[in-house]
């Protein structure tokens, strides 16, 4: 669990400053908790004892259900902790994790309330992650509205449970957002009509990085979403733009927006890792729409520079199609294009598979090593040059076993 290295106390004895101010926290949960009726978080109380046995800053909440707890139980509830965070203007939380809880809408218009004071108040969340949680159409619709003024880097609601109307209420708050870069819809039960939408909302927003595991977008899904970001970066490798990315590979927006995490980034179709695992992307659908597809993919893998990531394991693309991909990495590492890590079913022929493989992976460059050592009794001084052989070092071994054999 990441946390932050805090000073110790001067005073010996004295509690560092960082252990009083967790026991204060601790203390002041468990009375939100006791005045709201509901149960402390047994993985909050467990993280904020262990940050003080540590005497570290505590950047990660976890708030989820115990599971040996009855059913009779009261429940665990996102608004003491929130309280309490508002309360004693706790700055060190980065990340708010939500795991496997009935979210009341009280609880969400909290917590909407705290992202929407971003640079306001004492918690600047940049990670909220919500996983198996469920949540009403009013509740997603404020949220969805506190995402267009929050401060996040990564929104994360994974196995939450998604209709049409439901997962519109979330897209209506990322569009136009030029900070939130990081997005996980993994097993939510998008469908193909949520492509054109996701596509738009990729080329308006800033997130370059999308997880779509799990999802049922088959071709024409992930037709609609890819197009928009191949055409772009056609476009872009027809008409490169006049200020050349350094040697490190990296083109001038992803330079920018390294250089400038803090502050707003450049919106646009274009996107560094894309994950579309188990999609249903297959040639079992309109026909022609794999084909078409395919043609999209090794577009937007030939001409793109950003790209660095796609994963479309568990889709049965075919043999054409995955020597069309094979094409595209070829031509890709012929312009001298960055390294794509791309992952395809093994359902192909092996040496198709193998070939992929070796394409998307950064080479291995071995360099000639230079040695120097001084043997015990002599002035002169050896070095030797060599390309990954160890029969100089079991020499060396040897020698030193068998001073004997030392000239």
């Amino acid at each position: 669990m990441p946390r932050v290295k805090e000073g110790k106390g001067k005073a010996k004895g004295t509690p560092p400053p960082i252990v009083v101010s967790l026991q204060k926290f601790l203390k002041t949960y468990e009375k939100h908790c006791a005045g709201s009726r509901t149960s402390v978080c047994p993985a909050i109380r467990r993280d904020l004892r262990s940050s003080m046995a540590s005497e570290q800053s505590l950047r990660r909440f976890t708030l989820t259900r115990p599971d040996d707890s009855p059913p009779r139980c009261t429940r665990v509830s996102l608004e003491p902790l929130l309280a309490t965070i508002r309360e004693e203007h706790y700055t060190a939380g980065k990340e708010l994790c939500i795991w496997g809880l009935q979210l009341s809408n009280p609880e969400i218009a909290r917590l909407s309330c705290l992202l929407e004071l971003t640079g306001h108040t004492a918690c600047p969340f940049t990670t909220l992650e919500i996983i198996d949680c469920k949540m009403d159409l009013w509740s997603l619709g404020r949220l969805g509205k506190a995402l267009q003024f929050s401060g996040l880097r990564s929104l994360i609601l994974d196995y939450c449970r998604f209709g049409n109307e439901e997962i519109e209420r979330i897209f209506s708050g990322l569009e136009n957002n030029k900070r939130l870069q990081g997005l996980s819809l993994r097993y939510c039960g998008l469908g193909p009509g949520s492509g054109p939408r996701l596509g738009f909302v990729i080329s308006q927003s800033a997130i370059c990085e999308l997880h779509l595991d799990g999802s049922d977008l088959q071709c024409s899904g992930a037709l609609a979403l890819l197009r928009p970001l191949a055409e772009y970066a056609e476009m872009q490798g027809k008409d490169p733009p006049a200020t050349a990315a350094p040697s490190t590979g990296n083109p001038p927006q992803l330079l920018h927006k390294i250089k400038n995490k803090k502050r707003l980034t450049e919106a646009g179709p274009w996107i560094v890792k894309l994950h579309l695992a188990d999609n249903g992307i297959d040639g079992k659908g309109e026909e022609g729409s794999l084909l078409e597809f395919t043609r999209i993919l090794t577009c937007l893998i030939k001409h793109s520079a950003h790209v660095r990531e796609i994963d479309l394991g568990n889709n049965v693309l075919g043999e054409v199609a995955a020597a069309d991909v094979l094409g595209a990495l070829r031509a890709r590492k012929t312009d001298r294009l960055p390294v794509l890590k791309i992952t395809v079913t093994p359902q192909i022929s092996s040496d198709t598979f193998r070939s992929i493989w070796k394409n998307s992976k950064k080479s291995n460059t071995t360099y000639k090593k230079k040695f120097t050592f001084r043997r015990k009794g002599r002035k002169d001084q050896l070095t030797r040059w060599f390309l990954g052989s160890r029969k100089f070092d079991t020499r060396l071994k040897q020698d030193k076993l068998n001073p004997q054999r030392r000239p």
